[in-house]
C-alpha cells in the first residue's frame, strides 16, 4: 500500500503553475531523488509532501499512522542547547520534557528532575526517552556537547538525528549533503542506505544521487515525471524523451508557419479560404502560446589574462598550527602554469588556510612562499562574501560599467547576465531576494568577467543545479590558466583536475596524479587519521584485495550454467533489436506520426536497453 499520494496538483506562485497537475506515490521502501533545473520547485515539492504548505489544486493524501519527518536545509539560527536538547526537540513538548529531566539529572536538581518524572509518566513518555539514546547511540553523537560548539557536517548530522527520532515511514531531505567534507557523506551514504522507511531527497551530488536513488522524479516546466530505475537510465531516457520533444515542436512549428503564410495570400484567396482551416489555425496558434520552452542553459566564458610563469607557486617547509593543532608540518609542494589541483581533507584539516598560505595572503610560521610571475588572481568564495547584499545583481557584476569584454567580444552587461540566466527584471532584483543557486551563478559572473590566469574555486557547487554544473566543468576543462579548487563534489574532482593535494591529518599533505577516485586507489589504508571528524573504514590493502581475488569460484548449479550459456545469445538478440530502433529513430517518417506513437516506441526502447544492462549484469555475476 503507497504511503502518500499526489493527486492533480497545482501551485503557483505568481506566473505561471510552479507544479502542475502532479501525479506522485511514494511506496515503502523507495529512495526517490527530485531532480531539476534551479527554481523548477524542487524543494516547493519537498515542502508540499511535508505538510508544510497546502496545494492551490488538487489534493495530497497521506495513509493513516504514515509519519513525515523532514531535515532542515540549513541549520537554523535559533537552535541552541546541548545535542540532546536538540535531537529531543523532534519529538515536541514531550522531547522538552526529556530534555528538562536530563538537564536537572545532570545538575543533581532532584525537585526539578521529580517534576519532569512526573509529567514524562503521565505521557508514558519512557520509551521515547529511550528512543532519542538509541538515535544518539546509532549516529555516533555526544549528547552532552553544545551544539553551537559543533562543526558545520556534526550539526548536520544532529538535524539528521532530529528527523530520525519521530521514526519516519518518510524521510525528506533537502540537499543533505551541503557543508558535508568527503568523510561525512560518505558515512551518510552508507547510513541512509540502511535505513528502514523510505527516503525523498534533493541533490546536485552526483556520487552521492548515484549511490542512493532508486526511483528519479524530475521536475520540468511545471510537470513532475517518475523514471523507475537509476540515474544513468533517467539521463538516456530524458535525453530521448528532449529529442522526441524537439521533434514534434519542429514539426507542429513548420506547420503553423506555412498557415500563416496560408492565411496571408491575397484577397482571391481570402474570399474561398476554409472556415474550418481558419478555426484550425487558431487552435494551432492557442497551443503555441501555451507551450513552456525548455529552459536555456548558462553561457558561460572565462575572460582570459595574458600567460603567467611557468612555475606558479611554491612552498618550501611550510609549518602552520593553530589553536594548539599542527595543520602543516613542513609541507612543500610545487604548481605550474596548466595545472589544475584539487585540495581536499576533512572539514577543519586546513584546506582554506593552505589557500590562503598559496595565494600570499597569509604569511606561514615557518618556510617560505614563492609566486610565480605575471599572476592574476580570480577567486570564488564559498560564502559569497564578493557580493555587495546593498546593491542589486547587475551592479555587482558591472561596478560601473556599461560593457564587459570576454576575450575580445564586447557584450552589454545585461546581455552578459542574460547568459547566466538573469532576464533584466531579476538582473535589477535586490540579490537579497536571490535563490542559493541564482547567488552561485552571480558569483560565477562577476569572476568570469575579470581577466584571470590563476582562477581559486572554493566550493562553488553548491546550489547549483546538474546542468550548470556539468557546463562549468566543460568550461574549467578548457582553461587556458591555472586552477586550484577546493570542493567536496567527488564526480565534480574528477572531471575536472589533475592532480590533488590532500591534508591526510597529523600536518601532512600528500600529493596526487588524479581526481578523487584515483586518490581513494592510491591513497594508504586509512583515509584520514583519528582527527578527522567522521571515522571512515579503511579501504582494503593491496594484500587483502589480492586474497578475495584469488577465492575459489563458486560450482554453478545446472540452471545457472545453463543460464550462463544462453545470455551471450540473448545479448547479442537485445543489441541488434536496440540498434534496429534507434536506425528507424534516425529516419525523417518517424517523427511523422502523432505523439503518443513516439512516446510509446521510446517507452519499448528504454525497456530493452533495461533488458540489455540486466543481462549483462547477470552474465558478470554468473561469470563471476
Amino acid at each position: 500500500m503507497s504511503l502518500m499520494q499526489l493527486q492533480r496538483v497545482d501551485f503557483s506562485i505568481g506566473g505561471p503553475l510552479l507544479l502542475e497537475h502532479v501525479d506522485l506515490t511514494l511506496e515503502p521502501n523507495e529512495r526517490v531523488c527530485i531532480v531539476g533545473r534551479n527554481g523548477a520547485g524542487k524543494s516547493t515539492l519537498m515542502r508540499l509532501l511535508a505538510g508544510e504548505i497546502l496545494p492551490d489544486d488538487g489534493e495530497v493524501r497521506l495513509q493513516n499512522g504514515v509519519v513525515v519527518a523532514r531535515m532542515a536545509q540549513e541549520v537554523p539560527q535559533d537552535t541552541n542547547g546541548t545535542v540532546f536538547d536538540v535531537v529531543a526537540e523532534g519529538l515536541g513538548d514531550l522531547g522538552h520534557l526529556l530534555a528538562q529531566y536530563h538537564h536537572a539529572l545532570h545538575d543533581g536538581d532532584m525537585e526539578a528532575m521529580g517534576d519532569a518524572q512526573e509529567k514524562i509518566e503521565a505521557q508514558h513518555g519512557w520509551d521515547l526517552d529511550l528512543r532519542v539514546q538509541q538515535v544518539l547511540t546509532k549516529l555516533e553523537l555526544p549528547e552532552d556537547a553544545d551544539f553551537s560548539a559543533l562543526s558545520g557536517g556534526m550539526k548536520r548530522r544532529v538535524l539528521l538525528a532530529q528527523a530520525l527520532v519521530r521514526k519516519p515511514d518518510i524521510l525528506l531531505l533537502d540537499e543533505p549533503t551541503n557543508h558535508l567534507d568527503i568523510d561525512a557523506i560518505a558515512w551518510l551514504e552508507g547510513f541512509l542506505k540502511q535505513f528502514e522507511g523510505s527516503i525523498v531527497f534533493v541533490t546536485h551530488d552526483r556520487s552521492f544521487l548515484r549511490a542512493l536513488a532508486t526511483r528519479i522524479v524530475e521536475i520540468d516546466r511545471g510537470q513532475v515525471t517518475s523514471w523507475p530505475g537509476d540515474y544513468e537510465n533517467y539521463l538516456r531516457r530524458r535525453e530521448e524523451r528532449l529529442h522526441a520533444e524537439a521533434q514534434e515542436n519542429a514539426r507542429f512549428d513548420k506547420l503553423l508557419a506555412q498557415e500563416e503564410i496560408w492565411i496571408r495570400q491575397g484577397i482571391k484567396a481570402r474570399r474561398t479560404r476554409n472556415e474550418g482551416r481558419v478555426t484550425a489555425l487558431k487552435a494551432l496558434r492557442r497551443e503555441r502560446s501555451q507551450r513552456r520552452d525548455l529552459s536555456g542553459n548558462v553561457n558561460m566564458a572565462v575572460s582570459a589574462a595574458q600567460k603567467s610563469g611557468k612555475k606558479v607557486i611554491e612552498i618550501e617547509g611550510i609549518t602552520q598550527a593553530y589553536d594548539g593543532r599542527v595543520l602543516l608540518d613542513n609541507v612543500s609542494a610545487t604548481i605550474l602554469r596548466g595545472d589544475r589541483v584539487g585540495i581536499i581533507g576533512p572539514n577543519g584539516a586546513g584546506k582554506s588556510t593552505l589557500l590562503k598560505i598559496l595565494l600570499g595572503e597569509l604569511q606561514p610560521q615557518a618556510g617560505e612562499v614563492t609566486l610565480g610571475t605575471g599572476l592574476q588572481v580570480a577567486y570564488f568564495d564559498q560564502h559569497r562574501s564578493q557580493l555587495n547584499d546593498s546593491l542589486n545583481a547587475l551592479e555587482n557584476v558591472a561596478e560601473g560599467r556599461d560593457f564587459i569584454e570576454i576575450n575580445g567580444t564586447r557584450k552589454h552587461i545585461i546581455g552578459y547576465l542574460q547568459d547566466f540566466l538573469f532576464s533584466p527584471e531579476r538582473a535589477r532584483a535586490p540579490i537579497t531576494r536571490l535563490s542559493g543557486g541564482e547567488r552561485n551563478r552571480l558569483l560565477l559572473a562577476k569572476l568570469f568577467a575579470q581577466p584571470s590566469n590563476l582562477l581559486v574555486m572554493d566550493e562553488p557547487t553548491n546550489d547549483l543545479d546538474v546542468e550548470t554544473l556539468e557546463l562549468l566543468e566543460e568550461l574549467l576543462g578548457e582553461y587556458k590558466g591555472t586552477l586550484l579548487l577546493v570542493s567536496h563534489d567527488r564526480e565534480f574532482i574528477d572531471n575536472v583536475v589533475t592532480s590533488t593535494l590532500v591534508l591526510e591529518g597529523k600536518g601532512r599533505l600528500a600529493d596526487y596524479v588524479g581526481g578523487y577516485s584515483d586518490w581513494v586507489r592510491q591513497r594508504p589504508n586509512a583515509l584520514f587519521n583519528a582527527e578527522s571528524s567522521v571515522p571512515v573504514k579503511a579501504s582494503p590493502s593491496p594484500v587483502q584485495t589480492a586474497v578475495v581475488a584469488t577465492e575459489p569460484k563458486r560450482k554453478l548449479s545446472y540452471k545457472d550454467a545453463r543460464e550462463l550459456e544462453l545470455l551471450p545469445a540473448r545479448i547479442e538478440q537485445l543489441e541488434t533489436e536496440i540498434a534496429t530502433r534507434a536506425a528507424s529513430m534516425n529516419e525523417p517518417k518517424f517523427y511523422q506520426q502523432d505523439s503518443a506513437t513516439i512516446l510509446a516506441f521510446n517507452e519499448a526502447s528504454a525497456k530493452l536497453q533495461g533488458e540489455l544492462e540486466q543481462a549483462y549484469q547477470r552474465w558478470n555475476e554468473l561469470d563471476a
